[in-house]
């Protein structure tokens, strides 16, 4: 508690006032946490305080909050090309990020307990910068953190907000920006050095040298490139779900056994919300739970008993496949190579169809998905047709991002789908 309130000291981050009259005031408390590493010892012990955002109001001390963060296929394309050309990949955090943030409302915040000013008992604090807990929070520091990056010189990307390029004669960096997670890559590294430097003068960063943990992956480093898994987060939720010691099994679903809405109403919806939502960023380095995943999704409205029991399978499969994960070797290309299938009318209740893609980036897996269409499809060639303009799209959104990255790929993309289809 003491370092936080030094770090907020040193930052500026409010000054006390008198408690101005028909204005809101927001609360304050404190959070503590335990943070471990990826084998599951523990890091370090933190205090944060935070404002009560929630008693905020719309037009008085809020407007736009929302923040962009990195996509997941961004990172898998930025770790491929690394990888393919022999790049150190450098890892990054952020202390006190949303201290950073500069406010441009009004916000006054009631004195952290334990530390009121005993001269000034009734007064308030004027927040200056943005502090954790905030609805702005986010969207200040984010908006600080690109002004600083375009200010010496990267470009941000037009097709993904939170990844940043730095080109010149002396090489190119690439940037991943994830709240306060930054990954940085490039050809050369001591103009790598050169830039974190400069980012030290602006803000306090704490260098974790080469990537090995990221947002729950655990990234593991060989002669043959590099593996991500994410083992701790799965028995993180294994554990939360006392299946910890269950017996593992084979297969993650039934494929003959479609769920539908019948059947008695699960007692506890917004568990089951939960494990589906952690189960969907389980897909990030999973692509073999993909599919059952969005099947189970399509029901956090109303879930049923058949429902939480198929979660409950895929949390038995993932426990016997703990270790299975991702793994990015070095290409020898960079050409772009998309599957696409689709079942049609695999819904028997809508009858609508599901697409699925898979993309390549070299020999690396960089994009995929499991989507049930949106309209009901006439034909198996109309679904495939579908799903071939699902896996376009997202094609071309992968090209654009090789185009900000400065890749150009030496082949057009290829695209494949599973059931000839007549094209004219």
């Amino acid at each position: 508690m003491e370092d936080e309130l030094s770090a907020l000291t040193h930052n500026q981050t409010w000054e006390l006032v008198p408690r101005p009259s028909a204005t809101n005031v927001v609360g304050s408390k404190w959070v503590f946490r335990i943070k471990y590493h990826s084998d599951g010892s523990i890091d370090r012990f933190k205090a944060r305080l935070v404002a009560k955002g929630y008693t905020q109001l719309y037009g008085l001390d809020f407007n736009d909050t929302f923040s962009p963060v990195v996509r997941a296929s961004t990172v898998r394309i930025v770790l491929s090309i690394a990888i393919s050309r022999g790049w150190n990949i450098r890892q990054l955090d952020v202390k006190n990020a949303f201290l950073h943030g500069l406010l441009q409302e009004e916000v006054y915040m009631e004195q952290p307990s334990g530390y009121i000013d005993a001269s000034h008992p009734n007064h308030v604090c004027r927040l200056k910068k943005a502090i954790y807990g905030l609805k702005q929070a986010p969207r200040a520091w984010f908006h600080r953190f690109s002004h600083f990056l375009i200010k010496i010189g990267f470009n941000g990307s037009k097709a993904d907000s939170s990844l940043f390029v730095h080109s010149s004669d002396n090489g190119i960096i690439y940037l991943l920006l994830y709240v306060d997670d930054i990954v940085i890559t490039g050809s050369n590294v001591s103009l790598i050095d050169t830039f974190i430097n400069k980012l030290r003068q602006e803000f306090s960063m704490k260098d974790l040298g080469n990537l090995n943990y990221f947002l729950g992956l655990e990234v593991t480093h060989s002669k043959k490139g590099m593996f991500l898994s994410q083992v701790k987060y799965a028995r993180d939720i294994l554990i939360r779900t006392d299946l910890h010691d269950s017996k593992p099994i084979a297969t993650p679903m039934i494929v003959s056994n479609h769920l539908t809405t019948d059947g008695p109403l699960f007692h506890s919806p917004t568990t089951y919300r939960s494990l589906v939502g952690a189960l969907q960023y389980l897909t990030i380095t999973r692509l073999n739970i993909t599919h059952v995943v969005n099947s189970v999704s399509q029901f956090m409205h109303s879930p049923r008993e058949q429902h939480f029991q198929a979660v409950k399978r895929i949390l038995r499969y993932v426990k016997g496949t703990l270790h299975f994960g991702l793994n990015i070797s070095p290409s020898s290309n960079l050409n772009i190579s998309a599957f696409s299938d689709a079942d049609w009318a695999g819904c028997p209740e809508t009858s609508r169809s599901t697409s699925g893609y898979a993309i390549f980036l070299g020999n690396n897996l960089i994009s995929w998905t499991s989507k049930k269409q949106s309209t009901v499809s006439r034909s198996s060639a109309e679904s495939e047709y579908r799903a071939l303009a699902l896996t376009a799209a997202e094609v071309k959104w992968l090209l654009n991002i090789l185009h900000d990255l400065q890749i150009q790929p030496p082949e057009q993309p290829t695209l494949l789908c599973a059931t000839q289809v007549p094209f004219s």
